[in-house]
């Protein structure tokens, strides 16, 4: 039998009268990227491909660039980023603490405590 990936599962709801809902702390890395990847300045996820390869590679390339730990339901989530030139880095990094956080917390239930940024680069718009 094949050897499961290492990832970390929780428990996000438990109802003795329905069941349990799980996710892996890639499902909640791969929510911070789509949602940072949504805000205007942000050229792409460090160590992540192009938005174009995205569709090749799969959602999984979404989680590259991104730490997530969870302990007792409180989220802390690490990103590194690559921006576009000629953006306010403090406006784009906020807007994307802000995305990312409301994005994690309406989509699993889980509290967001702290969403860190790195700046890797700034890219340069290709003409």
């Amino acid at each position: 039998m094949a050897k499961a990936e290492e990832r970390n599962i929780y428990t996000i709801q438990a109802d003795e009268n329905i069941g349990e809902v799980k996710i892996a702390d890639e499902v909640v890395a791969i929510i911070a990227g789509l949602a940072a990847m949504e805000v205007e300045g942000v050229a792409s996820m460090a160590g992540n491909a192009t938005r174009e390869l995205i569709s090749k590679l799969g959602m999984k390339s979404l989680s590259k660039g991104v730490r997530v730990d969870v302990l007792d339901g409180i989220v802390t989530v690490a990103l590194a980023l690559n921006l576009k030139y000629g953006y306010s880095i403090m406006d784009v990094s906020k807007k994307v603490q802000d995305k990312v956080k409301a994005a994690i917390e309406n989509m699993t239930g889980l509290t967001v405590a702290d969403v860190n940024i790195r700046i890797v680069s700034v890219e340069m718009e290709e003409e």
